[in-house]
């Protein structure tokens, strides 16, 4: 007997040997090729990017999956509880494998004859996303088993748990808790109740299968089973469950507002964050990062904070939309989009089906005339009926640049804009006593919907709006839409800026003998180019001349050939000089046509000079991004802008007084209606091919371009005070209110004087108009005009022509 029990000893021991021989075998064929997992620790997957306004608020965002990093302090405390419940009870107590589930895994599939049931534990299932591929093999198995164990001595269970929790896909695109909270709820994950915890936990079996968007039902029922399962487990209480059982629960997606208001702000932010995390960038920098470059921005889940005011851009883009569109039809009218047959009618309709909550006033929408009497057109948008009064066609008239829409009389017949069969875009258009009580939603099918004809503008623009006390780019538009062009011609287009380069040369006079009262000439005048023998004629805009005027009325009536010999007396190097410092790039040619402007800038970089008048003789450099962090909150880098000195602070509040001159009594009179201080200056150049208009204050510098990407008359008066200075108007009248009324601070050094109009000496009984302007103290006049002169004061005082003698 005993030698039996011996030999079975034996046998058992040779067995466990074996066995033990066996799985160590086992071990090493497993893990012989085993990826190393230590860079599980250093977790950064594909993160989303986030852009903010000033405000806090989002802009927008940038990535190529969408997963919010989120620490297990940042969640809701029931959220992590769900998962656990519904994936993995024990995976406080197990060391990476959970031998029960392998076990009942292990019997089910024997059962089933093949791979059905994983047992997979949290840390398993982390293992299997982030090193090994999904196929359901027992090799990978036993490899997933060994890194767990591995792992779980590497990291904690709560960095394991967090891992999980960010990595995890749960539909809907939504990768992690974080976006899968905002996606199906519209909340952070820190927000979200105990009945929505369970429901994104039940998720994890089949994303797609249990989308509670697609198959709510489905969804409900699995979030049953995952507040049985915590019930059971004794981690909610009964009242707990009872009330996220009954909650109702109310699905909706948090707004993305990436590429809607501010699309262009958001993309020049995309640009200038590739090209600065690039590589060689962030090394000259001493910044290590695990991407660089585009990868960088789609996928570091980077924290961008920018200078943009919403409040700003909104109304910046508000403005250039309407210019843009009062531009298109004060050239005429172009036609529809299209002309449809008469069986392509309900094809066409149901193609361009309209919802009620589409028609909100002043909403466009795409119309098909189908009659047109002198009156009017009766159209069809959708299943709905409308009507196009010809008061709303008057400026249809047959495009011609040569001619002004004030030339041309207004169309009083329907019928030669449009016809039947016509595509054409139309407004919803409410008369004041239907504005109030205006709701599509109740439309009839009888009902007609009172429209405005309208145009799609070819004409672009851009605005960008400065804090010149900090370098903000506070709003930056680059065209009418930017769903059909993503052309930045804020940043990126260079046009000639006409006559608001003229304060640039002024200012370079005020620092050569010539104050706001100089007499100057303006007269006809011919230039030769000794270096191309090229003779020059140039005119002012309206063809005409007025002989001697001041400096100010020069500058205020934009007088161009007053500009061009005030450039001759100063010399054009002079110009440049002043000119590169106040920021402009160039490049300058050196001949008298740069002092009208001929030199290609960018808005965003004239508006950047045009900060020196509004701080007081210095610019200041734009500033978009102000920070980036990273995804923990680290700051990656702070962006300051520096200022320049560029004139003396005297130079600049003359400069800036004679801009307000501008408004109050010039080309930019249309700002007049702000009721505030604020300086301007139009620009128009060729041909009216580009219009700009700047506006300044001491906390605002704004600028405007209006003009066709391929170069090209916009048409007879199309100048920047008709085609752009409305737009600045638009835009400073819905941001004014949120400063108060502020006047360019005056330095020591200046004196202030009543001067007469006509002759540019102190104001007397005699003068009939008369102009309060500063002066650098010591230049300012001393004789009173229409006094006669005693002996001695000759040398003083003279006339406009004897002033005039001396200088030409």
């Amino acid at each position: 007997m005993k030698k039996y029990l011996m030999y079975g000893a034996i046998l058992l021991a040779l067995c466990a040997a074996l066995g033990a021989l066996g799985l160590s075998g086992l071990y090493w064929w497993a893990s012989k090729d085993l990826p190393g997992f230590t860079k599980i620790a250093d977790y950064r997957p594909p993160l989303v990017t986030t852009v903010y306004c000033r405000d806090g608020s989002v802009l927008g965002y940038f990535y190529r999956e969408k997963r919010f990093l989120v620490s297990l302090d940042h969640m809701s405390p029931k959220l992590p509880m769900s998962f656990l419940a519904a994936e993995d009870d024990s995976f406080y107590q197990h060391d990476g494998i959970d031998p029960r589930a392998i076990m009942r895994a292990f019997v089910k599939n024997m059962q089933a004859g093949s791979i059905k049931q994983g047992g997979s534990t949290i840390t398993q299932q982390i293992i299997k996303q982030l090193l090994l591929t999904s196929e359901k093999k027992y090799e990978r198995k036993i490899k997933e088993a060994i890194l767990a164990y591995r792992l779980e001595r590497y990291l904690s269970k709560d960095e394991i748990l967090t891992i999980y929790l960010n990595q995890i896909y749960l539909g809907g695109g939504a990768y992690g808790v974080e976006a899968a909270a905002r996606t199906y709820f519209g909340k952070h994950a820190n927000e979200l109740t105990l009945a929505e915890c369970a429901l994104l936990a039940g998720l994890t079996q089949s994303p797609s299968k249990y989308n509670p968007l697609r198959n709510p039902e489905l969804a409900v029922a699995r979030q049953h089973y995952v507040l049985g399962r915590m019930l059971e487990l004794q981690w909610i209480t009964q009242p707990e469950y009872e009330e996220a059982m009954a909650q109702e629960l109310v699905y909706k997606s948090m707004e993305d507002p990436s590429w809607q208001q501010g699309a262009w702000y958001l993309e020049e932010v995309r640009r200038r964050l590739i090209d600065f995390l690039s590589e060689e960038n962030m090394q000259r920098l001493g910044v290590s990062l695990s991407r660089y470059g585009e990868d960088a921005v789609y996928e570091s889940g980077l924290h961008i904070y920018t200078a943009v005011d919403m409040h700003h851009q909104v109304a910046a883009e508000a403005a250039l939309r309407k210019g843009l569109e009062d531009s298109s039809k004060r050239r005429g009218w172009a036609g529809p989009l299209r002309k449809l047959a008469k069986e392509e009618y309900d094809d066409f309709l149901q193609q361009e089906a309209v919802s009620p909550g589409v028609l909100e006033d002043g909403a466009w929408v795409k119309v098909l005339v189908t009659s047109v009497d002198a009156n009017g057109a009766n159209v069809r948008l959708g299943a709905y009926r409308g009507y196009l009064p010809v008061a709303t066609m008057h400026w249809c008239r047959k495009p011609d640049p040569k001619l002004a829409t004030d030339q041309v009389p207004s169309i009083k017949d329907a019928r030669q804009v449009v016809g039947p069969g016509d595509v054409v875009w139309a407004s919803v258009s409410l008369p004041k006593e239907r504005k109030d009580d205006w709701n599509p939603a109740e439309l009839s099918a009888d009902e007609v919907v009172p429209l405005a004809l309208e145009q799609y503008p070819a004409v672009q623009g851009a605005v960008v709006a400065m804090d010149p006390v900090n370098g903000d780019v506070l709003a930056l538009v680059g065209g009418y839409s930017f769903a059909d062009s993503q052309f930045n011609r804020a940043t990126q287009a260079k046009r000639q800026p006409g006559s608001a380069f003229k304060p640039i040369v002024y200012s370079t006079a005020m620092d050569h003998g010539f104050t706001p009262a100089s007499i100057v000439l303006d007269a006809p005048i011919v230039y030769t180019d000794e270096s191309t023998s090229k003779v020059w004629r140039p005119e002012n805009f309206e063809g005409t001349f007025s002989g001697p005027m001041l400096l100010r009325t020069a500058l205020v009536k934009s007088r161009n050939l007053c500009t061009i010999r005030v450039a001759q007396k100063v010399g054009i190097p002079a110009i440049v000089e002043r000119a590169k410092a106040m920021g402009l790039e160039g490049p300058f040619a050196n001949n008298l046509s740069v002092s009208l402007g001929a030199v290609e800038v960018s808005p965003l970089n004239l508006t950047e000079a045009y900060t020196t008048f509004a701080r007081g003789g210095s610019w200041i450099n734009h500033r978009v991004i102000r920070s980036i962090q990273d995804a923990w909150g680290e700051t990656i880098a702070e962006f300051k802008s520096e200022s320049h000195e560029a004139m003396s602070p005297q130079t600049a509040y003359i400069m800036a007084s004679l801009l307000k001159e501008v408004v109050r009594d010039g080309t930019g009179a249309r700002l007049k209606v702000l009721n505030r201080p604020i300086g301007g200056k139009t620009g128009t150049t060729n041909d009216e091919q580009d219009a700009w208009f700047m506006g300044v204050t001491p906390y605002l510098v704004s600028g405007v371009y209006v003009g066709f990407d391929q170069l090209t008359p916009m048409g007879k008066w199309e100048t920047g005070s008709r085609a752009a200075s409305p737009i600045i108007r638009d835009y400073r009248l819905a941001v004014e209110d949120s400063y108060p009324v502020m006047d360019f601070p005056m330095p020591p050094g200046i004196v202030q004087v009543q001067i007469d109009a006509r002759t540019g000496q102190l104001a007397g009984s005699s003068s009939d108009e008369t102009y309060f302007l500063p002066f650098k103290e010591g230049t300012q006049p001393s004789v009173v005009s229409g006094t006669p002169l005693r002996r001695g004061q000759q040398d003083d005082a003279t006339s406009g022509e004897e002033l005039l003698k001396q200088m030409f």
